[in-house]
């Protein structure tokens, strides 16, 4: 099922999720990235890029491909990354027949509710790796820390965008939790308007990420340092 909040809502993004906010943490995965790899890294894959407001604030001398599977975002995408590739994608399945010193998988980590799943998308990264290339993941939340939260955002004027989330476990067995997404917006001329979708989303154990990324063929690497104020969870594995 598509998903309103990525395909007719996307345009209200900007609004949703400004891309300044996002300059500090883009600056510390990119040197999260160049320490793994031991130099600066001079080429970037995103796989589930959104809007990339996070691309955005990387440095123009290296090289960013951005995917994505909505094309809807892939448009905000090129508008704040108007000189970058972006390419409609599925990270699970994707092929390029290239190779990078690096591969990120953000949030959108979160969409893959399967063991298979995520194993697929790693195997993804793995074959966009060059020898020495590293991936890092970052989904939002893993099994051990979860907790019931709702958080809120967006802006306000003409045109204004308010959105509020609110996540949940319904059966804390599976390996899935429920995001229930509630917007309200308001265009140019005033008129006010509403959406409420819920979303299932992954929630996986540690250990599940770690076997996955050695399964892909990948070497897990410890001791990455990282500002858990910023990402809480952070994976890196290195092609080697």
């Amino acid at each position: 099922m598509t998903q309103r909040l990525y395909s007719e809502l996307a345009p209200w993004w900007p609004l949703l999720s400004d891309r300044d906010t996002l300059a500090e943490e883009a600056e510390h995965l990119i040197a999260l990235f160049d320490e793994a790899h031991g130099s600066p890294i001079g080429s970037l894959l995103e796989l589930g890029s959104g809007g990339g407001g996070l691309a955005s604030h990387v440095d123009p001398d290296r090289e960013v491909i951005l995917t994505d599977l909505s094309a809807e975002m892939l448009a905000v995408c090129k508008a704040n990354n108007p000189t970058r590739d972006c390419i409609t994608g599925d990270m699970r399945t994707l092929r390029l027949n290239r190779r990078f010193e690096a591969v990120l998988i953000h949030d959108a980590v979160m969409y893959l509710t399967s063991e298979a799943d995520l194993q697929a998308a790693f195997n993804t990264a793995a074959a966009h790796l060059a020898v020495g290339g590293v991936l890092l993941v970052v989904p939002d939340v893993v099994h051990e820390n979860f907790q019931e939260r709702a958080v809120s955002g967006g802006s306000v004027g003409r045109p204004g965008v308010q959105i509020m989330e609110w996540h949940w476990d319904p059966d804390p067995t599976d390996t899935t939790h429920r995001l229930d997404v509630s917007v309200l917006y308001r265009d140019d001329s005033g008129a006010m308007k509403s959406m409420h979708e819920s979303h299932t989303l992954g929630l996986f154990p540690t250990s599940t990420f770690i076997r996955c990324l050695i399964n892909a063929g990948l070497t897990p690497i410890d001791g990455l340092i990282w500002d858990e104020t910023l990402m809480p969870e952070v994976f890196g594995a290195q092609k080697r």
